[in-house]
């Protein structure tokens, strides 16, 4: 979301406020001072071992005192998170209007991603603006009818990376920078899905030790979701392993700087299936379903799934197979050009009669 907060900064016509949960504070606040953005409202929800319910309520009491002291005319949330359902139902509840960034993505199974899926799905119903990332998002939100507007706008994501990827961004941190060692091929690793816990975790790990321990020429570098369930299963399987890096999670800053000096890329995540391909890098998605498959579409992700023997014959084929390396890395990114934060302002300046034209659809063809 930040780059779009400071494209709607840069309209005169548009007075927009910034909320924040904090509900992950270290990660919040580095993701601020890199885009030299301030919270007008800061809920600081942030407790050891909440709950989805702690999360919910405390966000839905939160934002209830917040609009009480300022009524927008528009709410924007993101994507899938338990924030972004809450905020929306908190602003249905007051008589607002919300704007879904990130609309329409479906993995079609309502309990994986748990709770993404869901959350998502109910968003699509609370809200009146939709903007869909791509054109098979927009299809989504038409099969299940729902109210408002429909905007097809590329993802913001893909913006963001200008602001930290590019030549003429700063250099990575000193303390990414003395980790990184260029004489080997560089694997990041990112895995953190509650519906990866248990079995699942385990086979990717233990996928990972195998390939790491098996091939020296190889480093990967995981940085480790705070989550305890997470942090003590890798130290559990991986801890030991020479040529595999357990370090703390990065700000978005210093983890685009990572997935630019990687080979490829080995995650769980919804964001980085987009943000890999626009860097020209491979991703194996360590998950038996994904949401985007459009990147699966294009070439630029593999669906590696749990199951250990699978994860390690991807990765191989990845290392051993120069074609099929290229092949995927050369692929053209279906997410974005760079400009979905200006079509999504001047599709709520369109929808609010500020402008007379609709912005054109984003196409990644």
């Amino acid at each position: 979301m930040a780059p779009l907060a400071l494209e709607l900064k840069s309209h005169p016509e548009i007075d927009a406020k910034i909320c924040v949960t904090a509900q992950h504070r270290e990660m919040l606040d580095s993701v601020l001072s890199i885009f030299n953005l301030k919270a007008d409202f800061d809920l600081d929800i942030m407790k050891a071992g909440q709950t989805l319910s702690d999360i919910t309520s405390r966000i839905l009491y939160g934002m209830q005192d917040v609009f009480s002291e300022y009524t927008p005319d528009l709410v924007l949330v993101h994507g899938d998170t338990t924030t972004s359902f809450t905020v929306a139902l908190a602003a249905f509840y007051s008589g607002i209007a919300v704007g879904h960034v990130e609309a329409g993505l479906r993995s079609f199974d309502r309990n994986s991603p748990f709770p993404e899926e869901m959350n998502r799905r109910l968003n699509g119903q609370l809200c009146t603006l939709h903007f869909a990332p791509t054109a098979q998002n927009r299809i989504n939100l038409e099969k299940e009818g729902v109210d408002g507007e429909i905007f097809v706008t590329g993802n913001t994501v893909i913006d963001a990376l200008k602001y930290t990827a590019s030549d003429e961004s700063l250099p990575m941190s000193e303390y990414l920078s003395g980790i990184l060692d260029y004489s080997k091929k560089i694997i990041t690793l990112t895995c953190h899905r509650r519906e990866n816990f248990g079995e699942p975790m385990d086979n990717i790990f233990t996928a990972v030790k195998n390939i790491a321990e098996a091939n020296d020429e190889l480093l990967f570098i995981y940085p480790v979701h705070p989550n305890p369930i997470v942090k003590d299963k890798a130290e559990e399987i991986l801890g030991s392993v020479s040529n595999v890096k357990l370090i703390s999670p990065l700000d978005a800053f210093d983890m685009h700087k990572l997935m630019a000096k990687s080979y490829f890329i080995m995650t769980d995540s919804g964001g980085i299936q987009e943000e890999a391909p626009a860097l020209g890098k491979p991703v194996l998605v360590l998950r038996r379903e994904t949401e985007r498959p459009e990147a699966i579409e294009a070439g630029t992700v593999a669906l590696a799934g749990t199951d250990r023997e699978k994860i390690q014959e991807l990765a191989l084929e990845l290392l051993n197979s120069e074609e099929k390396y290229n092949e995927m890395a050369n692929a053209v990114n279906p997410y974005g050009d760079g400009l979905a934060s200006a079509r999504i302002a001047d599709s709520i300046l369109y929808y609010y009669g500020v402008n007379d034209k609709r912005p054109a659809d984003f196409c990644s063809k």
